[in-house]
């Protein structure tokens, strides 16, 4: 059974292309507001849910936030893929941070990997709010990809890396 989001009532939440701008605890800047550090957001929950999602081929979609839910499982996927490679966490973070300074794309640009699943943006100011806020998203979910998917020593955690040979829902991750 496929993981949702706890994040269903989205009520007074800014959206963007069809997403909730969902709070994220975060110390960088962008447009997510600013969540309590005890509470979970919904990076933890993509991280938790990960390696269960990813064995999926639908993913039925019962809140907005299972949207978000899908992208950021999608990319966790692409960094997984990146990180395959890397023996240390020294070189896991630089191939995370190339990963970071690629451009971004938004719903109806190509290189987005979901076509349908949100909304065109209607205007460029909501698709730049919306590129901002996946960047960083990206951003705080590659640096807390980075604790899991390396032990304390630097060594890479095979449990976590393995899941890089995955497709989820069957796309390939380039």
């Amino acid at each position: 059974m496929v993981h949702h989001s706890s994040f269903v009532d989205d009520e007074g939440i800014t959206k963007a292309c069809g997403c909730p701008l969902l709070p994220l605890k975060s110390h960088i800047k962008g447009p997510a507001p600013v969540s309590d550090q005890d509470r979970t957001d919904i990076v933890d929950e993509a991280i938790t849910f990960f390696r269960a999602n990813v064995f999926f081929r639908n993913f039925d979609i019962k809140s907005s936030a299972d949207k978000l839910l899908i992208y950021l499982t999608f990319y966790i996927n692409v960094a997984l893929k990146r990180l395959e490679g890397c023996r240390t966490l020294a070189e896991g973070t630089k191939a995370i941070i190339n990963l970071g300074l690629e451009k971004v794309p938004v719903p109806g640009e190509s290189g987005f990997p979901f076509p349908g699943l949100f909304a065109l943006p209607l205007s460029q100011p909501e698709a730049e709010l919306f590129r901002n806020y996946l960047k960083q998203i990206r951003e705080e979910t590659s640096g807390r990809l980075l604790s899991v998917a390396y032990r304390p020593n630097g060594t890479p955690n095979k449990w976590w890396l393995a899941f890089a040979k995955r497709k989820f829902m069957n796309i390939i991750v380039p």
